[in-house]
């Protein structure tokens, strides 16, 4: 269980660059919500990185 939460941050930019990858694969870059969601995913996921990292340690 402690793996996952040092990596859940992780798998959020990670999913937030595969939402960005199939927002141009399949031609929705003129669409805010695949883009918003991709910006929410990958700021989040650096946010929870960060947070997770830091309960971690300490």
């Amino acid at each position: 269980m402690n793996s996952f939460l040092k990596n859940l941050g992780i798998i959020f930019i990670i999913l937030g660059t595969v939402i960005l990858l199939l927002s141009y694969v399949f031609n929705w870059v003129d669409y805010n919500w695949p883009n918003g969601l991709a910006l929410l995913m990958i700021v989040g996921g650096i946010v929870t990185h960060i947070i997770m990292n830091k309960r971690i340690v300490e």
